[in-house]
């Protein structure tokens, strides 16, 4: 949600900069976009729309000052309008403010600050901040002090940074529950959401931790607590390079992530040593719980179905927004696995914050110093790099990699690791079939509805195809267990419905404690699903081994895989396809895929 850069340069002007850092944030989603540069006074250039058309009239060389804020809004109060775009002005227009987040009081400050002669000119909750400011500065306080007093009486989240006409060489920012991270390279130094924003520019970063400030003047920088007390914080090095944030030639950013799988992961295994470690760290455990949103839940409940079947340990997947209805039942020999790509999800973060009262706590993360790294006991990193796109494809990969591996270490079986080895070269076989499965895409565009089914391991895989389909073309599906069709599902089977179908090879008898007279393996049952839906009409989309005739002959359209690759390695490589389906559906019904309506990346707002 929303976007934030600033900077303070050494010398130059500041807005041709912001807004190539804005640029590169538009992948959060928004609606409106603005920038404010400090000289004399604050000049303000905002409106509504895409920063494509912001450019087409604004001459950004005519804004003067080496000072500035950029903001990409994603509205939440008030539509998206010129007037409620960030920045946003005290009274007498001497103070800017780009802020981040929700101030859950802010109508109460609303009012109180009326009643004082102040006057509001938008429907946001950013503009009490400005307001603020400028009521405490009226009282004879610095700008510092008036936004310290500021922060105190807010109550929410945000991340905000802060010019002021009356100190022209100063600019702050502050954040709580949300992301902010402090920049510094040759030209200057730079504030931003996130750390495509600032590539261009600087590679030393400070993340701010929740209820921080930092104060950037001439002879350098502060961090402070709410208090005063000053804090000492280490830059670190982003070995992120601009190119990574970049679409290197691809049309959109998704298909380029999509294509970058078989090196992400590559970089991903590299980490089992690192992992290795943790588990040491970690110890015994008798349960294990994952917990996440979206995408990431996918994963989870991929994790689920691996610990619970190779190592027999008691596993749960939770979403995050649900954590909170069980958390009686943690303890100090169950392990809270939180799966974030960002690190700030709003919801995880809640309930790791949660878990963290009564059990073991593991993080895994694509952004390194993000929050959820600070607050959890262990950290394991994907190594995903940069996902600008808004639909998740690499750091899922990156996800379900560290999970594996997690498994491996835990149970101590390197046949794990071994066939892990085997999938980025698998991934790039799938990846020479892209024009078979835009094919595919071109034949069922115009359907709208899909359903997606599988059983065990390609459950999750149905789940997630599902959500990358609905997400980037808007088309109604919907991913169900293969043996809930007979439930209600199957009601919308008619003529010419597609059904994704996904049944890879069976997972071995020896892994599972069922005899083998009572063990019915995933594959045929779906197979026995297919029948009945083919039999309705349904026009099915088949994922499965490029030997399996029987599968072959009931399916519409076949997309084959490696015999030999395992059910329960499965999930990282019959998602690939899918990923492929949406994004071609996406581009030939002349939507963004990289910039979904109503979806941001980063939902740090509950």
């Amino acid at each position: 949600m929303c976007g934030i850069a600033a900077c303070m340069l050494k010398n130059g002007k500041a807005a041709p900069i912001l807004l190539g850092c804005v640029k590169r944030l538009e992948y959060r989603g928004y609606d409106s976009v603005g920038i404010a540069t400090l000289d004399s006074s604050i000049i303000v250039e905002k409106d509504k729309g895409k920063i494509k058309d912001f450019e087409k009239y604004l001459d950004l060389s005519k804004l003067p000052g080496r000072i500035g804020l950029g903001h990409v809004r994603w509205a939440t109060h008030g539509p998206p309008t010129k007037e409620n775009a960030h920045p946003h002005l005290d009274c007498e227009g001497k103070i800017a403010v780009v802020h981040n987040g929700i101030i859950s009081n802010y109508e109460e400050l609303k009012d109180e600050l009326k009643s004082e002669g102040h006057k509001f000119t938008s429907e946001t909750d950013t503009e009490v901040i400005a307001h603020l400011i400028e009521k405490y500065k009226n009282d004879g306080h610095d700008l510092e002090e008036a936004v310290k007093r500021t922060l105190k009486r807010l109550k929410g989240s945000y991340a905000m940074v802060v010019i002021s006409s009356d100190e022209p060489d100063k600019i702050i920012g502050a954040r709580k529950e949300n992301p902010l991270i402090v920049a510094k390279g040759d030209s200057g130094y730079f504030l931003a959401s996130d750390i495509p924003a600032i590539l261009e520019h600087a590679r030393n970063v400070i993340f701010l931790e929740d209820n921080e400030m930092v104060i950037i003047d001439d002879t350098g920088h502060q961090i402070k607590d709410l208090e005063g007390k000053i804090k000492k914080k280490e830059f670190e090095y982003v070995e992120w390079t601009l190119e990574m944030a970049e679409k290197g030639g691809y049309k959109h950013f998704m298909l380029k992530e999509i294509y970058e799988q078989p090196q992400v992961l590559r970089d991903t295994l590299r980490e089992f040593k690192t992992i290795q470690k943790v588990v040491d760290e970690i110890g015994e455990i008798k349960r294990i719980c994952f917990v996440a949103c979206g995408t990431s839940y996918h994963a989870a409940l991929v994790g689920k179905y691996l610990f619970e079947s190779i190592l027999h340990i008691p596993t749960d997947a939770i979403i995050a927004s649900e954590f909170q209805y069980t958390t009686n039942t943690l303890d100090e020999e169950t392990l809270a696995i939180f799966i974030t790509q960002s690190g700030e999800t709003a919801d995880t973060l809640n309930a790791l914050k949660a878990a963290n009262k009564n059990s073991k706590t593991l993080a895994i993360v694509n952004v390194i110093g993000s929050t959820a790294t600070r607050e959890a006991d262990h950290v394991i990193y994907t190594r995903a790099g940069p996902e600008i796109a808004v639909a998740a494809t690499k750091t899922y990969i990156c996800q379900l990699a560290c999970i594996y591996m997690l498994a491996a270490a835990i149970g101590k079986k390197p046949e794990i690791m071994e066939d892990l080895k085997k999938v980025p070269e698998e991934i790039e076989k799938i990846l020479r079939e892209d024009n078979f499965i835009k094919e595919i895409a071109k034949t069922y565009k115009d359907k709208p509805d899909f359903l997606f089914i599988g059983r065990g391991f390609s459950y999750p895989t149905a789940l997630e195809g599902a959500l990358k389909l609905k997400e980037i073309t808007y088309i109604h599906a919907e991913g169900y267990a293969s043996g809930e069709l007979k439930h209600g599902p199957i009601a919308l089977i008619e003529d010419g419905v597609p059904v994704v179908a996904i049944a890879p090879p069976p997972f071995p008898l020896e892994t599972t404690k069922i005899e083998e007279d009572e063990f019915h393996d995933s594959h045929s049952l779906t197979l026995g699903n297919i029948e009945e839906v083919k039999s309705r009409g349904a026009k099915v989309i088949g994922l499965g081994a490029e030997d399996d005739e029987e599968f072959k002959k009931n399916t519409s359209a076949y997309i084959s895989f490696n015999p030999s690759i395992r059910e329960e390695i499965s999930p990282l490589l019959y998602i690939i396809p899918l990923q492929l389906l949406a994004y071609h559906i996406s581009v030939m019904k002349k939507e963004d895929p990289d910039h979904p309506r109503n979806l941001a990346k980063c939902v740090t707002v509950d």
